[in-house]
């Protein structure tokens, strides 16, 4: 298994960072691993709702099948996927209103026998990317 988290207090109200983490047309904007959606986003956010992504991580292209775990609008959501080679994964993202800014924490976990043999790798490259995404984010909603 291989865990990675990035948090950063953002200058911007949480429904304002909300409405862009889940504005799936302006996705590309700001997450680093994004490269398309095959069918688009999804219809509607919640629990249960499934959805395609095409991703690049390590410099390897890759679709992952995303379905939503858990969605507190404003706050919280969270999504499993199923990528290639076995691989399964997890993406959390979580905000926390602070006076007038948000602290946004993202954590992905990735599991499956192809992770174990690149875990090391793999954990740089994604903390590298959610750490890039959240200053992205930061600089649209600035």
């Amino acid at each position: 298994m291989a865990e990675v988290t990035a948090q950063a207090r953002i200058e911007a109200p949480a429904g304002q960072i909300w409405d862009l983490l889940t504005d799936f047309d302006a996705y590309g904007q700001w997450n680093a691993t994004h490269t398309g959606f095959p069918k688009g986003g999804p219809a509607t956010l919640e629990v249960g709702a499934g959805y395609e992504e095409n991703m690049k991580l390590m410099g390897f292209p890759a679709e992952v099948t995303w379905t939503v775990r858990e969605v507190e609008p404003g706050r919280l959501l969270d999504i499993k996927g199923k990528g290639p080679m076995g691989v399964s994964l997890g993406m959390r993202y979580e905000l926390t209103p602070d006076g007038g800014a948000t602290t946004v924490r993202m954590d992905g976990a990735f599991t499956g026998a192809a992770v174990s043999l690149m875990a090391g790798k793999l954990k740089d490259s994604a903390s590298a990317a959610l750490n890039e995404s959240l200053h992205k984010l930061a600089e649209l909603v600035g």
